[in-house]
């Protein structure tokens, strides 16, 4: 070999090393996209983390992730997932309806991971549970069929009370649209006349309580919505301070205050979404994993509220009670 060759071919390989080490620290990039706050979402942050990690990947070690929170905000969605679609992020995470519908609306390419609280299929996320097809999959809570459940609870706990009112959030229609219509057609089977009101932004709330009063609503059933996750304990210190019972799902809300709280498990879900996350960040398509379904319903009832309420708990109702808070 030539001198000249030798030193050219070592001069080579040592400008190539920088290169290769910029090859091997690249690692993927998630872009998990919610509607309400980092604060609020906490624990179902954490679960999904905790899924993430149980498909072997650990944020800043092998996956970084990339946060975009709309604060309850739901019309800065679309730029916010149009931001990550910019960046070509690896996999995005939507946990919320509304993110998952503006993650489809933006790309075809990126694989979408969901955790959503209403029927993918029916939102056209997917083509079908056992098959999504596509590039979208996830995880999904049992809100539309307990959404019924949670006027009926409140009917066992009074049936004197005629009027029962249902609270959504208008500016989210995925989930407000299929909650008022089953609900509605719950309480036609009950013989109860059913009041709905809405909140659009934590602004609304006082508002609502005065409203409620107003109709003289025997109780509230609060739906599956994100801008009420968020703000759950106020909302139970609310119905607290009105004295009107209050339904709605997660023990967050019971252990603020709330009457009864009934759902699936929120953590659940997005650990589930976690999971799916990671096999994705492995090679699997979103096409080829079936959307799961969170299906531990938990029930918590706070027998102080009860009494406060001067309502009697029935002994069949306490009895299938994931816990009675005292």
């Amino acid at each position: 070999m030539r001198r000249r060759d030798f030193i050219q071919g070592i001069v080579g390989t040592i400008t190539a090393w920088p290169l290769a080490a910029h090859a091997q620290q690249a690692i993927p990039t998630i872009g998990f996209v919610n509607g309400a706050s980092p604060q609020t979402f906490a624990r179902p942050l954490a679960a999904f983390l905790k899924g993430l990690g149980e498909a072997g990947y650990a944020e800043g070690r092998n996956v970084s992730i990339e946060y975009r929170w709309a604060d309850n905000q739901i019309d800065r969605l679309p730029a916010m997932v149009a931001d990550l679609v910019h960046r070509q992020v690896t996999v995005i995470a939507a946990t919320s309806t509304a993110a998952a519908l503006a993650a489809k609306a933006a790309t075809t390419s990126i694989p979408i991971v969901f955790e959503l609280g209403t029927d993918p299929v029916k939102l056209g996320l997917v083509a079908s549970l056992a098959r999504p097809g596509g590039n979208a999959t996830g995880a999904t809570q049992l809100t539309d069929v307990t959404a019924p459940k949670l006027l009926e609870m409140l009917h066992e706990l009074l049936p004197a009370a005629h009027t029962i009112a249902l609270l959504v959030n208008p500016t989210d229609p995925a989930v407000s649209g299929p909650n008022t219509e089953s609900v509605r057609a719950a309480a036609g089977n009950l013989g109860l006349e059913l009041q709905v009101v809405t909140a659009s932004s934590e602004r609304d709330f006082d508002g609502v309580f005065a409203k409620l009063n107003e109709l003289q609503a025997g109780a509230v059933v609060i739906s599956a919505q994100e801008l009420f996750t968020s703000h759950s304990e106020q909302l139970a210190g609310l119905a607290i301070r009105n004295r009107i019972p209050a339904i709605y799902k997660g023990r967050e809300f019971a252990a603020a205050g709330g009457l009864v709280s009934y759902g699936s498990d929120i953590a659940e879900a997005y650990r589930l979404a976690g999971i799916y996350t990671g096999r994705v960040l492995n090679g699997e398509k979103p096409a080829d994993l079936p959307v799961q379904q969170a299906t531990k319903i938990e029930l918590y009832i706070n027998f102080k509220t009860a009494k406060a309420l001067g309502i009697a708990v029935p002994l069949p109702l306490s009895g299938r009670a994931d816990e009675v808070i005292e």
